[in-house]
Order: C-alpha cells, then sequence, then structure tokens
C-alpha cells in the first residue's frame, strides 16, 4: 500500500500561516523588544516593572553583575542620567583599546579611540572572563 497523497490547498496554506507567524513573532521580537545599544538597554533598565524583568537582559551566566540596588538606583524617578555612553573594547595580546561610538543610532559612529593604561586594562580584564 502507497500513502502518496498530495497536500490540499488548505493544509499548504496552514503551514505557510504557521511558518510566517513563527518568523513575524521571531522579527517583532527581534526588533522591538530587545535592546540594540545603550540608550535603548538605558529605557529597558529604567522602565522595567521589576528587577527580574530587568534581569532578563542579562547574559545567561552573568546575572550575578547587576545587582538589586543598581537596579533600584537606576529605575529611581528621582535620579536621571547626565549622559549615555557606549563604548567597545578591542583587546590584543599587549594592548587595548576603547571606542567610544554613538549611543542610539542605527549605525554605530566613531566618536573617540584610547589605547586603555595598564591598570584599566587589567580590571576589564576581570570583569569579562
Amino acid at each position: 500500500m502507497k500513502f502518496n497523497k498530495q497536500p490540499t490547498l488548505n493544509e499548504l496554506i496552514l503551514v505557510f500561516i504557521i511558518i510566517f507567524t513563527f518568523i513575524g513573532a521571531s522579527t517583532y521580537y527581534i526588533l522591538f523588544l530587545t535592546p540594540k545599544n545603550s540608550l535603548e538597554l538605558y529605557q529597558a533598565i529604567s522602565f522595567a516593572n521589576d528587577f527580574e524583568k530587568a534581569q532578563e537582559h542579562m547574559l545567561e551566566g552573568y546575572e550575578a553583575n547587576f545587582k538589586k540596588e543598581d537596579f533600584d538606583f537606576i529605575s529611581r524617578l528621582d535620579t536621571s542620567p547626565n549622559r549615555i555612553s557606549q563604548f567597545t573594547l578591542f583587546e590584543y595580546n599587549q594592548k587595548s583599546y576603547v571606542i567610544m561610538t554613538t549611543p542610539g543610532t542605527t549605525k554605530l559612529k566613531i566618536l573617540a579611540v584610547e589605547e586603555l593604561p595598564e591598570d584599566i586594562r587589567d580590571y576589564f580584564l576581570k570583569i569579562a572572563p
């Protein structure tokens, strides 16, 4: 007995609707619900309803680096940041560079590049394993 039944038009439409819904929901989440720069990250933390919601933005395994006291200070209504900056660190064998980039823009633009002094380089090396 052979079961070479061709899918009906309704079955094909249903499969395409499921696939389109999955792709659309994933795209919506990535585009609108995840911070893409320092400004959006500040807004996500500042406007989070509770500490657990803000901690969802932490990379798994690094949750201990963000404390409830930090969240409480950032989300207070009587405080606001003086400036929101965005930095990238480039590490080489013997040198590290910090690059200040534009926060809140669709394309990163470089504002400044500085070689880190040895003590600051060591500090950043201790933070990120």
